[in-house]
């Protein structure tokens, strides 16, 4: 079973030894897994870069992409990160059930390197391939590092949540690398050796993770007390069901292939899209009717449903920026610096350097306020953030709108568009996240932390199918059409947060 109180202290001991320490006062495993998922958000965004880019260049002898439409290829990229948060619900789930995290996030990693190294071979197999494994394996490492972080800190409190906070920087750190490294090379020299710096890195950081194991303890080590035939039964039935669920869609996509069953990766995507908003609504509409819930759990649930479809808006515009705005940096942007050329893909970076800056000052600022009591409230935030993430799309649709034909527009326009989406991300993502946990009835916060993984998923799903129409729309009035969009979410979450709040109870 998982530790007890009881335990606190011997466990403690044992992460935190006083030759183990790190950043302080923190236990020593927390730099083992500071660099392991540093390294892997490395290869993550660094692949996320080039993606739409190698899709979408032209077949040229010196640096050949793709080639496909952009319909196509944002489609393509809307699937991919899509099923990157997908996955991480059977991710965690077989770290709980058959492995435990530790070797849930190094067989992770091991999928993703082979993934990035099998986008390095020039065949169109292999870059399918690769986005599959790549997408297995984000699915077991992502939910699971931050698992461990947690079991390093079995006493909860102030210090976790310090943990936490360096954690993060970790993420923006492998982030901002990333993009700048992956980036030149893929752009610069050719995709192929982009992609392959990717699988390096998360190479280094599964070398480190394995060489700092020692440094984790028991954090991460399968805790259940279920015996050894009942945790073999378990596995063959989820083995067996692995391969059914593969065979299924393997022969789906060779159906599609074949041209027996006529279906686009556009169409594929969308009625993934419907798939997960069915599943989402019968998910709820189980807990309402059949979970034993009581009318202030009931409400409680109402609120997550409600958080879930403002955060499902607000990733399906936020995640413009790795496939339109991508496209709008490389096209239609001056991105000459004293006679050098800055990759398109640099651009992204933008977003977590102000993260870093940021993020504390927005926990300052909710911290003052409340000691006046007037802070808003979440949907109030919810609601912030979405305005936050329009006024950005405003500002590209008036920068592009104004762009002279035949001249291209500053940088500038970029920089505040994502000055202003990372203010509306951190009015959002943190506070739901916190949110979720503290919402979601005795039992079902991993259920409900599940649901908000969906979201992102779900918003990732369609930010490819909206940036897919700069094929037939111009980018000022792709612009135009999502920020009034997500204004209007935006409007709608305001005059709803009032009866949202009441729902929360005592819930702040």
């Amino acid at each position: 079973m998982f530790r007890s109180e009881s335990s606190n202290t011997k466990d403690s001991d044992m992460n935190m030894t006083p030759k183990g320490r790190c950043f302080g006062n923190h236990p020593a495993g927390l730099t083992t897994l500071f660099f392991t998922e540093m390294w892997e958000r490395f290869s993550y965004y660094g692949m996320r870069a080039l993606l739409v880019l190698f899709m979408t260049a032209a077949a040229t002898s010196e640096n050949p992409g793709l080639e496909f439409d952009i319909a196509k290829a944002t489609a393509i990229y809307g699937l991919y990160t899509s099923m990157v948060y997908l996955l991480t619900l059977p991710g965690g789930w077989i770290a709980d059930k058959l492995w435990g995290q530790k070797k849930a996030v190094f067989v992770g990693g091991c999928i993703i390197a082979a993934g990035h190294f099998s986008m390095a071979i020039p065949i169109m197999p292999t870059f399918y391939a690769g986005l599959v494994l790549i997408s297995l394996g984000t699915g077991l490492l992502k939910p699971n590092v931050s698992t461990m972080i947690a079991d390093l800190y079995p006493e909860g409190g102030a210090r976790r949540d310090a943990g936490f906070s360096i954690f993060y920087m970790g993420i923006n750190l492998g982030a901002f690398l990333g993009t700048i490294l992956c980036g030149l090379i893929g752009e610069g020299y050719n995709f192929h050796w982009g992609f392959s710096l990717a699988g390096i890195g998360m190479v280094l950081g599964l070398i480190q993770y394995k060489t700092g194991s020692r440094r984790l303890g028991d954090a991460g080590s399968l805790k259940t007390n279920d015996d050894l035939a009942t945790l073999k039964q378990r596995g063959r039935r989820f083995y067996s069901a692995s391969v059914t669920v593969a065979a299924v869609v393997t022969s789906l996509v060779y159906l599609a292939l074949s041209g027996v069953v006529e279906l686009s990766i556009q169409q594929a995507a969308t009625w993934l899209g419907y798939g997960i908003l069915i599943l989402s609504g019968l998910f709820f509409l189980y807990l309402f009717t059949g979970a034993q819930l009581t009318l202030v759990e009931k409400k409680r649930v109402a609120v997550i449903m409600w958080l879930y479809l403002l955060a499902a808006v607000f990733w399906s515009g936020f995640e413009q920026a790795g496939s339109s705005m991508n496209l709008f940096a490389r096209d239609l942007t001056d991105r000459n610096v004293a006679g050098w050329e800055m990759p398109a893909s640099w651009l992204q970076n933008v977003n977590p350097i102000f993260i870093v800056i940021f993020a504390p000052i927005f926990g300052w600022l909710w911290t003052w306020l409340a000691q006046y009591r007037s802070d808003p409230s979440t949907p109030m935030k919810f609601a912030l953030g979405l305005f936050g993430l329009s006024g950005g799309f405003l500002v590209l649709s008036w920068g592009a709108a104004n762009m002279v034909e035949g001249s291209l527009v500053s940088p500038a326009w970029l920089v505040v568009t994502y000055f202003l989406h990372t203010a509306g991300e951190l009015c959002l993502s943190p506070v739901g996240l916190s949110s979720v946990t503290k919402l979601a009835p005795a039992g079902r916060v991993g259920q409900m932390m599940g649901v908000w993984f969906i979201a992102a998923a779900l918003g990732n799903l369609f930010a490819g199918l909206v940036a897919g129409r700069l094929e037939t729309l111009s980018p000022d009035a792709l612009f135009w059409n999502v920020a009034l969009t997500i204004g209007a979410a935006g409007v709608i979450a305001i005059v709803a947060s009032p009866m949202i709040r009441r729902w929360m109870g005592d819930v702040h």
